[in-house]
């Protein structure tokens, strides 16, 4: 027997879960974030500092992938875009702060303190900067593939550059404040700059390449597994390296937009 019509056509009720997977992800991105921190408080055996900067490297992994499921389950909500925010002010702007300042900046206190709330702050002000702008019809810059400053998760792992060193050499020096306060607030400027930095967008290989490709991102996958300090040390050298050719390379874009929008039109 045949169900009733109005109930054959009732909407199905309930909420897809291709709307709760990536919201689901950024969560545990906000919980891995957390729990550096938890890791930098430590327990009877004192603090991990590297579990705690673990953590904040998979929130970091975690971030780069929400999003791209979401598109790809077409689960994108604002929802899902504030989460986003909320997750990143924390992980990699407050959680970054706290550890740094539990593991060097707490024996300067008033300025260790500054440098940190400093990068806590900035990092929620170029969020609060990318929220106001995503509904901007004309992002000159995200439609060209760049960021405008650097990003949070790469702000975070560059904050922490001194914490690798002393990981990889033991040496006191690495810890000191008056190395590490000036270093945070160095990245710290750099997330609020107006510097255009590569995102991935702007990154496009040729068809030729794509197994030499391949080959470099299984290398570098590998190297942060059998040495992440080292590699970690490279990477943020290789990022800091790039943002003057990231600045030229935009500003060639300008150039090339602006000579288009100027050119007289075809004669008939």
């Amino acid at each position: 027997m045949r169900p009733p019509r109005r109930l054959r056509d009732r909407a199905p009720q309930g909420l897809p879960l291709r709307a709760i997977t990536p919201n689901a992800l950024t969560a545990l991105a906000l919980c891995s974030g957390l729990t550096g921190v938890r890791f930098a408080i430590g327990d009877v055996n004192g603090p991990n500092w590297q579990l705690a900067v673990v953590m904040i490297l998979v929130a970091s992994a975690l971030d780069g992938v929400d999003g791209q499921v979401a598109r790809m389950l077409r689960g994108t909500s604002r929802f899902g875009a504030e989460l986003d925010s909320l997750s990143d002010a924390i992980s990699f702007g407050v959680a970054p702060a706290l550890i740094l300042y539990l593991w060097s900046l707490h024996t300067s206190p008033k300025f260790g303190w500054i440098c940190a709330l400093l990068f806590a702050v900035f990092c929620a002000l170029r969020l609060a900067r990318f929220n106001a702008a995503i509904d901007a019809t004309d992002q000159p810059r995200k439609a060209a593939g760049y960021n405008t400053g650097i990003p949070a998760p790469a702000g975070a792992i560059g904050a922490m550059l001194p914490m690798y060193l002393w990981f990889i050499t033991g040496e006191d020096r690495f810890r000191s404040p008056w190395l590490v306060a000036p270093w945070v607030a160095f990245v710290a400027v750099l997330m609020v700059s107006s510097l255009a930095t590569y995102g991935w967008a702007s990154m496009r290989l040729r068809r030729r390449i794509r197994f030499e490709a391949l080959v470099v991102i299984v290398g570098i996958g590998a190297a942060l597994i059998s040495a992440p300090w080292p590699t970690l040390v490279v990477i943020c050298a290789i990022y800091l390296a790039l943002i003057p050719f990231s600045v030229a390379g935009y500003a060639r874009v300008r150039r090339l937009r602006a000579n288009m929008s100027v050119a007289p039109p075809d004669a008939p």
